[in-house]
């Protein structure tokens, strides 16, 4: 897991631009708010399942990434399976590093 990530979203999280846990993600997936879903690698099968659909429908970028322990601790919470990004500029920065990261 690659550092900057981590702390980009607990910075994202101290400014009150991601929301976690399955019903506030799919809320924000709903009513468009949601720029970037990330979801653990370790979240179920159905949860994973319910995601990719939902943000396939409304054309929002997914990323499977980390453990939800990882992702929890990173936002400064207990284990969260599904985070979602809802500013565009910690999307952009974001999406950077994660895509640097599949390089």
């Amino acid at each position: 897991m690659n550092n900057p990530v981590l702390f980009m979203l607990g910075l994202c999280q101290k400014a009150g631009k991601l929301l976690s846990g399955e019903f506030q993600c799919e809320q924000a997936i709903k009513n468009g708010s949601a720029k970037m879903v990330i979801i653990a690698e370790d979240a179920s099968k159905n949860t994973k399942k319910l995601f990719k659909d939902k943000c396939n429908y409304r054309n929002i970028p997914l990323y499977e990434l980390g453990s939800k322990e990882q992702l929890g601790h990173a936002i400064g919470k207990d284990q969260r399976a599904s985070l979602a990004i809802i500013d565009e500029n910690f999307y952009r920065k974001l999406k950077q590093l994660l895509d640097n990261e599949e390089a």
